[in-house]
């Protein structure tokens, strides 16, 4: 019988910071995955096949044998928690420590990415498709390097999010991270320092390289 780390997994998903978030935590825990390309404008998402799959029609979603999850920092947290013994990244089982993490993870999914970074996107990026909203676009940069600050303040010296351990929390946060530099959204410096450990990961090399969109 198949254990779980032997069992087929598919990432449905590449070229964006969210499928990234994926394939990290895949590449990070050593597992051996298929890869479904598909992007998130390219019509791939709304096949009848992966509507099946995931309703919202979003990307990513991972297939592991018969279990289908969607929403990234629902899969990292899954795979963390499922395969991370061998590379000690399961997300914390002592009860304070957990809370801390999942602050973190909450915190970066909501304050970091739907709150500011999405509406940046939305409207800046993509405004040709969802429409100018220049002050929102402005309001949501300022925000987020206000929050920046306070992520600066909560990681304080530490190297990772959760101390001396690089877990799940820390692939959502880079990932937020290095979309706000794309943006020239300005971090403390302890930040970007932060940001030259975790993307210099041989992990987080090949993960960039899997999530590449080819057309």
């Amino acid at each position: 019988m198949a254990t779980n780390r032997e069992k087929e997994k598919i990432v449905w998903g590449v070229g964006t910071p969210r499928t990234l978030r994926v394939h990290w935590a895949m590449t990070e825990l050593n597992l051996d995955y298929e890869t479904c390309p598909i992007g998130s404008r390219g019509g791939g998402n709304l096949t009848p096949e992966y509507t099946a799959l995931n309703p919202s029609q979003k990307i990513p979603t991972v297939q592991d044998g018969d279990l289908v999850v969607s929403e990234g920092a629902a899969i990292v947290n899954y795979l963390t928690t499922c395969y991370g013994g061998e590379t000690n990244m399961q997300p914390p089982s002592e009860l304070a420590e957990r809370a801390r993490y999942d602050m973190w993870c909450f915190f970066c999914m909501m304050e970091l990415d739907a709150d500011t970074l999405y509406i940046i996107r939305r409207h800046g990026d993509l405004h040709a498709i969802y429409g100018e909203a220049p002050n929102a676009v402005r309001a949501a940069k300022e925000i987020f390097a206000k929050q920046a600050q306070a992520a600066a303040m909560r990681l304080g010296l530490e190297p990772y999010a959760m101390g001396e351990r690089f877990t799940g929390a820390d692939i959502l946060l880079t990932t937020c991270l290095t979309g706000a530099l794309r943006r020239e959204i300005p971090l403390p410096d302890s930040l970007r320092d932060y940001l030259s450990r975790t993307t210099m990961r041989k992990a987080y090399q090949r993960a960039m390289q899997a999530n590449q969109l080819r057309v």
